[in-house]
């Protein structure tokens, strides 16, 4: 596999186990899913800051880490950590499962929905955490962070795209707690091998 194809894998894996995580902003987007009620905006407008903030980390720190290399291998050992305590916590998820459920409102404006998407996504610090630090920092070290920049994009792109035009499809399933428990089995078997990469690739 080549640097290319590898770099956005690990984008597109990483950034697809941060973000399948059940949260505020997942609930949002399927609650205006199920509802029909500026769907796809709310969905694009997750996807638009998820890439901002995802390419700000990246390129940001890449250029740091370039000119320090021992912040670079202080990243690279905090970034394999993270990783597995990462997937620790998505084992520990699936031993006891949760479910994902929209929440029933009265309809409301584009405007009003878009800004309560806005608030539930950029008045989260776990954000800030997931894309800016936690996929920023992995990715700085990429030996092509542009393709993993593209593949983490891509992982947002899909996710939010398939809670917003599959929502209404989606829902009995995802209202199983057995779909979560898979879902946290994948995501930290992703978690633990691209640690192990991290670790072993240099």
């Amino acid at each position: 596999m080549n640097a290319i194809w590898q770099s956005y894998l690990n984008g597109l894996l990483v950034a697809a186990g941060l973000i399948m995580a059940i949260g505020a902003q997942n609930a949002f987007v399927l609650a205006q899913s199920l509802r029909r009620e500026h769907h796809l905006p709310v969905a694009a407008l997750c996807i638009a800051c998820d890439v901002l903030l995802v390419s700000v980390g990246v390129f940001g720190l890449a250029a740091l880490l370039a000119s320090n290399p021992l912040l670079l291998e202080i990243t690279r050992w905090g970034g394999a950590a993270f990783l597995l305590w990462y997937g620790t916590l998505a084992l520990r998820r699936a031993a006891r499962p949760q479910s994902l459920h929209g929440t029933e409102a009265q309809p409301r404006s584009r405007r009003a929905v878009l800004l309560a998407a806005l608030a539930v996504t950029l008045l989260n610090p776990h954000v800030y955490l997931d894309t800016v630090v936690l996929i920023g920092t992995l990715g700085a070290q990429q030996p092509e962070p542009g393709a993993y920049t593209l593949g983490a994009a891509s992982a947002s792109t899909l996710w939010f795209l398939m809670l917003a035009l599959g929502g209404a499809w989606l829902a009995p399933w995802l209202a199983r707690p057995l779909t979560w428990r898979l879902i946290d089995l994948g995501v930290a078997m992703m978690m633990f091998a691209i640690a192990a990469q991290l670790v072993f690739s240099r």
